[in-house]
């Protein structure tokens, strides 16, 4: 039985995704982000950085998006490829892509006053969002290409973490998504929709207040806890 500490609509939800899509057991500890509780002493026994999520499990927590999503393929043998396989180095590049380089600029959007010196963040948003643009781009190429592990036929913890990232790219920042439309990325809107079609995302949507159609066409959560981190 994992433990995933979450908030509403925050990165726990791409591993919430993912622990669906298994059918592994879990159960969920809110995160007060209101009360800051993730800045605490007792959260930050479990994650030193202070973010969310974190999976608890059987052989101690672990954080940071992919290493979570990783560690579960591997520890269950399913949503990736297995580390023989002749796909796992492709697999594994875009993985650490999406995570290193499109999930940190995605942060740097959503929060342009912890990244940009003060009175500079309007240009910051619109430099990062051009290069945000053009990560998904080449994400984009790659899901055109249908690969067993982006396929809209079958999920994978990438797909399971695109999903996510697409769902907060239309969202945030409030007032300032302009930049982002998934129709410009047919490829990825496929993944999207195939997601969200799926029993497991359902569930996910379900239990967040996310809507029914939370990665394709997203609205904001409701209720409303939490934010894109």
């Amino acid at each position: 039985m994992y433990l995933l500490h979450y908030a509403p609509d925050n990165a726990s939800l791409i591993v919430r995704l993912a622990l669906e899509e298994l059918g592994a057991p879990y159960q969920t500890r809110l995160v007060d982000r209101a009360a800051r509780e993730q800045e605490g002493a007792a959260y930050r026994a479990l994650n030193p950085a202070g973010l969310i999520p974190v999976l608890e499990t059987a052989d101690g927590p672990i954080f940071e998006t992919g290493a979570i999503l990783l560690w579960l393929s591997e520890r269950h043998g399913a949503l990736a490829p297995a580390p023989l396989d002749p796909a796992r180095g492709a697999f594994l590049k875009w993985l650490f892509f999406t995570a290193n380089t499109l999930h940190a600029d995605l942060r740097q959007l959503f929060y342009p006053e912890r990244y940009a010196p003060p009175g500079c963040e309007a240009g910051f948003h619109a430099i990062a969002g051009r290069r945000i643009a053009r990560h998904f781009g080449l994400l984009d190429v790659v899901a055109a290409e249908a690969p067993d592990w982006l396929s809209p036929e079958a999920p994978s913890v990438l797909s399971c973490y695109l999903a996510g990232l697409m769902r907060w790219a239309a969202l945030y920042p409030r007032g300032g998504t302009g930049w982002f439309r998934l129709d410009d990325t047919p490829a990825l809107k496929t993944l999207a929709e195939a997601a969200e079609a799926r029993p497991a995302a359902r569930r996910c949507a379900e239990a967040e207040g996310l809507g029914p159609t939370p990665f394709s066409a997203p609205g904001y959560a409701e209720p409303p806890e939490g934010s894109a981190t």
